[in-house]
């Protein structure tokens, strides 16, 4: 069930009314659970088993660590139960395949005559984040900055939460079980904003994500068909879907959570204005940029040592990073490059300084991010080196031309790009000088109101006039 498809918008509307139709706190947290699980099993019923069992384990784990830690231990032992369970589930459905494939390649490639291990697992959605959350629960009560949570259906529901579930962001226990100890009031909740921020969302995944996907569907099944303008154009459009896409998914899951009364943490902050790698890292899925940093990198020393101690530790996390988003040696290639750029980056503030040419350093930050893109999105190694060769030399076997379709066709590719993205970035520059929020402010609330219905009417023939069928979220498959 995608947000941007009719169906979530009945069930939607159906849960919103009953939940706040409902007076008492904990009946409202028994729909909000019932239909967290109605809406996970919408997927794939039987891995409601995985999610349930990955909460049961860490409920109970957290409860005998605390137990363990009033009798003066640590309890060291249940975190690794805890750790265990769910890195271990993760390990067998996400990566089973991938080391089992290299494995036996490596052993090929020392002359073993070793033949593939693969299994047919289905990978469960959204499995990288949940896993990850409920992680974080544990490791927080074993480090004593948490108690364990009084109540099972609480802790359920934290992990099971739907707007969040599939794609994020990685919410904290710390900031979402004392949500549910007071019932919602419907006084507090910022309808228009949370509204405002559900349909930005909107826009974002069905209109701009979903229909810019063509030219690079089409570039990166086989780059070396094509130019290598085209290929710049393709890269681009990616770069814009994958940050539409994902972005839009976290604002709808926040915009819904906050018309239920519940506010989830911020995930993105304009990266593509970003002045340096450093602070990319700090705008672009910042929920799992911080767990990375809290429970990987500070794990693993920090910058508690020596210059190298740091950046190593600061590499391995982007390796890591970058082998969490899936299981393919591309990603660890893309996470790699961002681990490099990330330590040479401070290298660069510890001998020159930081600021000096902030227009360049934008540009320089945007162009490698936009670079690494190919590595994260290329279908091969070959792929990538063809489109990388392209970005960086302007080289190219191919001579095709990507089709904008929905541009004029007599016009040159430089004309159709500038009609493409320059309304694009306009757009991006104003939201992010929050230029929206600022004239809601000075409008009437039936103004706003209107406008809202408004562009819901239009997104709706937008999209069922315009769009064949409904494009699943990019970060569903991580």
């Amino acid at each position: 069930m995608v947000f941007s498809e009719p169906r979530f918008l009945v069930f939607f509307l159906l849960v919103f009314g009953m939940h706040w139709l409902l007076r008492a706190n904990d009946h409202r947290k028994y729909l909000l659970l019932a239909a967290s699980l109605f809406f996970y099993g919408s997927w794939d019923v039987r891995f409601l088993a995985l999610i349930l069992g990955c909460a049961t384990v860490d409920f109970f784990v957290a409860r005998q660590i605390g137990r363990a830690r009033a009798r003066g231990e640590k309890g060291r032992g249940w975190l690794f139960v805890s750790l265990g369970y769910d890195l271990g589930t993760l390990a067998f459905f996400k990566y089973f395949n991938f080391f089992a494939a290299s494995g036996a390649t490596f052993l090929q490639w020392l002359g073993l005559p070793v033949g593939e291990v693969t299994l047919s697992i289905v990978l469960p959605v959204g499995i990288s984040f949940f896993t990850f959350q409920a992680m974080s629960y544990t490791i927080d009560v074993y480090r004593g900055q948490l108690e364990p949570a009084p109540r099972y259906l609480d802790f359920l529901l934290f992990v099971t939460f739907f707007p969040q579930l599939v794609a994020g962001p990685i919410v904290r226990a710390s900031t979402f079980l004392p949500q549910l100890d007071t019932r919602r009031e419907w006084k507090n909740v910022d309808v228009q904003g949370a509204l405002g921020q559900f349909l930005a969302g909107f826009i974002k995944k069905a209109i701009v994500a979903d229909l810019i996907a063509g030219p690079a569907d089409a570039v990166f099944k086989d780059p070396s068909q094509f130019g290598p303008e085209s290929i710049w154009v393709a890269v681009v459009c990616y770069s814009i879907q994958i940050y539409c896409d994902f972005s839009g998914y976290t604002d709808m899951a926040i915009g819904a959570a906050r018309l239920l009364g519940y506010e989830l943490c911020e995930n993105f902050r304009f990266p593509y204005l970003a002045s340096s790698i450093t602070d990319f890292w700090r705008r672009w899925h910042i929920s799992l940029s911080t767990w990375l940093r809290d429970y990987l990198y500070i794990t693993l020393g920090g910058n508690r040592g020596s210059r190298w101690f740091t950046q190593r530790n600061l590499l391995l996390t982007m390796l890591l990073g970058g082998l969490w988003h899936g299981a393919g040696w591309n990603f660890v290639v893309w996470g790699a490059i961002h681990g490099v750029a990330l330590v040479l980056h401070k290298e660069w503030v510890r001998y020159v300084g930081e600021g000096r040419l902030p227009i360049v350093s934008r540009l320089l930050t945007l162009y490698l991010v936009l670079a690494a893109w190919i590595f994260f999105r290329a279908q091969s190694f070959a792929d990538a080196w063809v489109m990388t060769k392209a970005w960086l030399f302007l080289g190219s076997p191919g001579q095709k031309t990507v089709h904008l379709a929905s541009m004029v066709p007599e016009w040159g590719l430089g004309a159709r790009c500038a009609m493409l993205f320059g309304p694009l970035l306009v757009l991006h520059l104003l939201a992010s000088w929050r230029v929206p929020q600022r004239l809601r402010a000075h409008l009437s609330p039936w103004v706003v109101t209107a406008l809202y219905g408004l562009v819901a009417a239009v997104l709706l023939i937008l999209v069922s006039f315009q769009t064949m069928q409904v494009r699943p979220f990019i970060y569903f498959q991580f």
